[in-house]
């Protein structure tokens, strides 16, 4: 498949700077197809590891259906978005996904499970994550195996990079 490129280039993010929000992100909205054929967007807590985005689930429900019956989704992630009344605009950085979700298991899961607990929970010790993500059962890991991803950020953070005063 051929997927878009973003009509204003300017704006696009480098590969590096796109896995940057991926990583500090604190959650994202899934999109997949769902019931009836109409989109299901849900927001959920992730983990961005080893070059894909794992997700936890509950076993059963509207997006492992839709998961299952259509792999194919979109994952969104907003790292920044500041609202500049005055200008009518907001300053934003987000990055979107495209690729194919499935359930995980298997040592790849249970890693991937960790780096979420090591990334949501690190005030927590260390052994007790994992004690925690290995007694954990009830979970669904699932993977977005990422086959297109694009960033973009508001025309105010291209210009800063340039000039750090330009910030509204």
């Amino acid at each position: 498949m051929q997927f878009r490129t973003m009509r204003r280039s300017r704006q696009l993010l480098s590969q590096e700077e796109s896995e940057s929000v991926l990583k500090r992100g604190s959650h994202g909205v899934l999109a997949c197809l769902g019931d009836g054929d109409y989109p299901y967007a849900v927001p959920l807590n992730y983990v961005y590891y080893e070059g894909k985005i794992f997700l936890h689930s509950a076993r059963e429900g509207h997006k492992v259906d839709a998961i299952l019956r259509h792999p194919k989704v979109s994952f969104t992630v907003v790292d920044e978005d500041t609202i500049v009344p005055a200008q009518y605009t907001s300053c934003f950085r987000s990055v979107i996904v495209f690729g194919k979700a499935a359930p995980v298991e298997g040592q790849l899961w249970r890693k991937a499970f960790l780096a979420m607990a090591d990334k949501y929970c690190a005030s927590v010790p260390v052994a007790q994550r994992i004690e925690k993500t290995e007694a954990c059962h009830q979970a669904l890991g699932i993977v977005i195996e990422i086959e297109y991803c694009t960033g973009k950020e508001a025309i105010e953070f291209v210009q800063a990079k340039a000039d750090p005063a330009l910030l509204p």
